[in-house]
């Protein structure tokens, strides 16, 4: 073999191992862009999920400083919060006192209102703590009542991290949500949103509750008619029943 045939074979073998090891450079990027893709969610459920978390319920009760007791309304509140408590707390009642504000002895006298309608709604008194804390200076504190309950949140909601429209500077890491048609980030988010702050009890989102007993009246009654013959369906008098001058 000639020196030149020589030379153009090296180069044609040279050529094929840059071609092939470009082609397994590309493949590799593919299969890694195809993984990036293959992991963000679809199904709004996945991206905004409801949790169930433990937060804080309270009530604030602003006392002037010539009246140390509460009124009407705010005693109903502290009894209706007693009786949340029974049924959601998680924890005890933690009620804050004002110090050095203008209202400061009133409210002293106050929270001991307080602390009688708690007890006479059947909270233990070791489930009351009470402790001071300081509000701005020249301004009147509230007397502040919390405990835990179990929530269920979602969120937070609003974040936009794809533009919607074209884009002039396309991702390298996947296609645009409007040109593969996936949904964009936010949807749904409102939605989750609106249900967690539905329910009345989160533990119904975890298990369903169990069946109640059957109405053994109403049931006794279907059954003595269903044993006569008669039609077991309620029977309503619509002799009287006239059609508006609107619907004629």
């Amino acid at each position: 073999m000639s020196q030149l045939s020589q030379s153009g074979y090296r180069e044609r073998l040279l050529y094929g191992g840059l071609v092939l090891a470009i082609t397994v450079f590309v493949a590799a990027c593919n299969t890694d862009r195809t993984i990036v893709t293959g992991s963000v969610p679809l199904d709004y459920r996945e991206r905004h999920p409801i949790r169930i978390t433990e937060a804080e319920h309270d009530i604030q009760l602003l006392v002037g400083s010539g009246r140390g007791d509460l009124n009407a309304e705010q005693r109903a509140q502290v009894t209706a919060m007693a009786g949340n408590w029974h049924r959601e707390g998680t924890g005890i009642f933690r009620i804050e006192v004002p110090k050095g504000s203008p209202n400061e002895r009133a409210a002293k006298y106050a929270v001991r209102e307080v602390q009688s309608l708690l007890r006479a709604s059947g909270v233990a008194a070791h489930a009351i703590t009470t402790k001071t804390y300081s509000p701005p200076p020249e301004s009147f504190g509230p007397i502040r009542i919390a405990y835990q309950r179990i929530e269920a949140q979602v969120g937070p909601c609003g974040l936009w991290p794809e533009d919607l429209g074209a884009s002039l500077t396309p991702s390298l890491e996947r296609m645009p949500p409007q040109y593969d048609n996936r949904p964009h980030y936010n949807f749904g988010c409102s939605t989750q949103q609106n249900l967690a702050a539905s329910v009345s009890n989160p533990q119904d989102l975890v298990q369903p509750r169990a069946e109640t007993a059957a109405y053994a009246p109403r049931r006794q009654t279907v059954i003595e008619k269903y044993r006569k013959g008669e039609m077991t369906a309620g029977q309503y008098e619509s002799s009287d029943a006239k059609i508006s001058k609107v619907g004629q």
